[in-house]
C-alpha cells in the first residue's frame, strides 16, 4: 500500500517540531556576567499537533483519487526558572508567573 498524503504531511509537522524545540529550549545556553556569576536559563515546552484528512470517493469520477488535508502545530516556552552559579555555589531562582517585578 502506498503512502497516504497525510502520513507525508504529519512527517514535516513533526519534522519542525523538532527543529523548533531542542534541549537549548528546555535548559538553556549558559550566561556568564561581568561579575563571573553563571546564569542558566529553564523553560517548560509544551506541544501539541493536529491532522486531518479526507479521501471522498465520487461516482462520476471514480478512477480519481480525492484528498483533503490539513496538518498544525502549536509549541509555547514558559521560562520557570534560573539556575545560577557563583563563587561555587548553587541556586535555583524560580520564575513566579503572578510576579512582574
Amino acid at each position: 500500500m502506498a503512502d497516504h498524503p497525510i502520513e507525508g504531511m504529519m512527517d514535516t509537522t513533526l519534522e519542525k517540531i523538532k527543529q523548533m524545540v531542542d534541549v537549548n529550549s528546555v535548559i538553556g545556553d549558559p550566561i556568564v556576567t561581568p561579575d563571573g556569576i553563571t546564569i542558566i536559563p529553564i523553560s517548560k515546552v509544551n506541544y501539541g499537533f493536529a491532522s486531518g484528512g479526507s479521501d471522498l470517493p465520487v461516482k462520476t469520477q471514480p478512477e480519481k483519487e480525492f484528498f483533503g488535508g490539513g496538518t498544525g502545530a502549536g509549541v509555547t516556552i514558559t521560562p520557570i526558572a534560573f539556575l545560577t552559579i557563583s563563587g561555587g555555589s548553587v541556586k535555583l531562582l524560580r520564575v513566579d508567573p503572578g510576579n512582574s517585578s
